[in-house]
């Protein structure tokens, strides 16, 4: 079957993560995603080799590039030269979305702002991945993953107690989900436009998408008037939704919010039997009370067995709800991510045998395909000239001269 995307064209004026990888999730989708490069240096990403200790490959290639511009071409064009404004005019015409993710003002001056692009294309969706939004005093305002991640509020509610300081949450986790949202927005734009026949402009920013993660604490704060609480595991409400150390310096994680209804079973499996009509622990309430002793117990309890034995007796005890926790590391080695191909093994064309993060979202009919490479500075300059555009071989020498391309 077709992908789901097949036939829709994106252009792609997009640098770093946030921009390119709401793209490449479209490209996964079967979109065909035209990478739009400064002419001389590329997107600043190829060069990037500081993140979690990366060396940058030869020819500009990394992890960075890879995970955030898989499937796409790439065009090296000097939007300064009118000829090279006038290639992307063209791919526009020819196009059903545009995406550019730099700072407000910066596509206006350069002429590929929405309202000039709209006249070109009517049907056109033109997706803007910024720092604070459309709108307000601080709109014009650069950011970064670290910016979105503060502005949000997410660096506070990460942390543990109120007097903890904020922390930072490594992996460019706004602007992850900053290019989630904006595909999202793209998506839902291209299934109106099939409705209405009309175009328009979509924006997805840092703050926005991380209050939209944070959704279920913002609402607390705003319809009960406080947060909800931050607290150190030791002092965990609910000693039954917590993760505990393993003898073998292996963590656990308990998920049983409807405590009351396991508590029997649950200090059976655990050989603490002794508790089950301990006034202090006999339920909810009590043990929130008493959270630190039942805690203190369970860590002395946990440490005896390795997390292996721990698991086979609570899958063997009860209807117990628990899980590993996991690393980073331990990933590509979870039989469950395994299973649903989330981690799959890749044979890429340059750095041989490797391993991709997969298709997290799963269609039954028409998957996603998350394997492919991505692309040179340049690449398929001349390629997107001839065979979409309708360039000749002199046209491209041409444009060659004159630095456009």
């Amino acid at each position: 079957m077709k992908a789901p995307l097949e036939g829709i064209r994106v252009v792609d004026w997009t640098i770093w993560q946030q921009g390119p990888y709401s793209t490449a999730l479209l490209a996964d989708l079967g979109a065909e995603v035209i990478k739009v490069e400064e002419r001389d240096n590329g997107d600043p990403g190829r060069g990037l080799s500081s993140a979690a200790g990366s060396s940058t490959k030869s020819g500009g290639r990394n992890f960075y590039l890879e995970s955030n511009n898989r499937h796409k071409k790439s065009i090296a064009v000097d939007l300064k030269n009118p000829q090279g404004r006038e290639i992307v005019y063209k791919l526009v015409e020819k196009s059903d979305v545009f995406v550019q993710n730099f700072r407000k003002g910066v596509a206006a001056r350069m002429g590929l702002d929405y309202e000039t692009l709209r006249k070109l294309n009517p049907r056109l969706i033109y997706g803007s991945a910024t720092g604070y939004g459309p709108e307000g005093p601080d709109s014009g305002e650069p950011s970064f993953d670290y910016l979105g991640q503060s502005r949000s509020g997410l660096l506070y509610a990460a942390c543990g107690p109120r007097d903890m300081p904020p922390t930072y949450i490594v992996g460019g986790l706004a602007d992850q989900m900053g290019a989630i949202m904006l595909s999202h927005g793209i998506l839902t734009a291209l299934f109106a436009r099939e409705r209405t026949g009309i175009g328009q402009a979509v924006d997805a920013s840092h703050l926005g998408s991380m209050m939209s993660l944070m959704g279920l604490n913002i609402s607390s704060r705003l319809i009960n008037g406080k947060e909800m609480m931050r607290y150190p595991r030791e002092s965990s409400f609910n000693p039954l939704w917590n993760h505990y150390r393993c003898k073998d310096d292996k963590w656990i994680c308990l998920g049983m919010i409807q405590g009351d209804r396991v508590w029997k079973d649950f200090m059976k499996a655990m050989g603490l039997e002794n508790l089950i009509d301990d006034p202090r622990f006999a339920e909810m309430g009590a043990r929130g009370k008493n959270a630190r002793e039942l805690i203190k117990i369970l860590d002395e309890k946990f440490a005896t067995k390795t997390r292996d034995e721990w698991m086979k007796i609570l899958h063997e005890g009860g209807d117990f709800i628990f899980t590993v926790v996991n690393s980073i590391a331990d990933l590509e080695n979870d039989p469950q991510v395994i299973a649903n191909d989330y981690i799959v093994d890749y044979e890429h064309p340059i750095h041989g045998k490797m391993k991709l993060l997969g298709a997290t979202v799963k269609l039954s009919e028409t998957p996603a395909n998350p394997y492919g490479r991505a692309p040179e500075h340049g690449e398929h300059t001349e390629q997107v000239l001839t065979e979409i555009l309708g360039y000749s071989w002199e046209d491209v020498d041409r444009l060659r001269q004159s630095g456009a391309i």
